[in-house]
């Protein structure tokens, strides 16, 4: 991918898996109030005054990843759960937590609560 994409649909071209784990995910941030979306070369990231919630494939930075499709979503708490491939502690409030996603049906209640979470405290 050498230019920026503009669109969702443009970031995740060429991987046919992944855009109905962005439509289910879109479908459930809608039931949580106002986000905006933001696209870069790396990843699909949702805001609110802040990034809470970012989509990414693993496969542009992994030689083999495990998933096709990356949700990581920032907390100010350490949340623990065994679907979590990583949680990275960059700043003394911040916990980013990465879950693999295989299909949309990963992105269940669960996970909307933390997206949730994460979405309020992006005030």
């Amino acid at each position: 991918m050498t230019d920026t994409p503009h669109t969702p649909e443009e970031y995740l071209d060429g991987h046919p898996g992944a855009l109905p784990i962005y439509r289910k995910l879109c479908k459930l941030l809608d039931s949580l109030g106002p986000y905006d979306i933001r696209v870069t070369k790396s990843q699909i990231a949702f805001r609110r005054k802040r990034g809470f919630a970012y989509l990414w494939l693993p496969g542009q930075y992994l030689r083999n990843p495990d998933a096709e499709v990356a949700l990581s979503f920032v907390l100010d708490h350490e949340e623990s759960s065994k679907r979590f491939k990583e949680i990275a502690h960059p700043t003394p409030n911040r916990w980013t937590h990465h879950l693999e996603v295989h299909h949309p049906d990963d992105l269940d209640e669960e996970v909307r609560s933390w997206l949730r979470a994460a979405a309020d405290s992006a005030q």
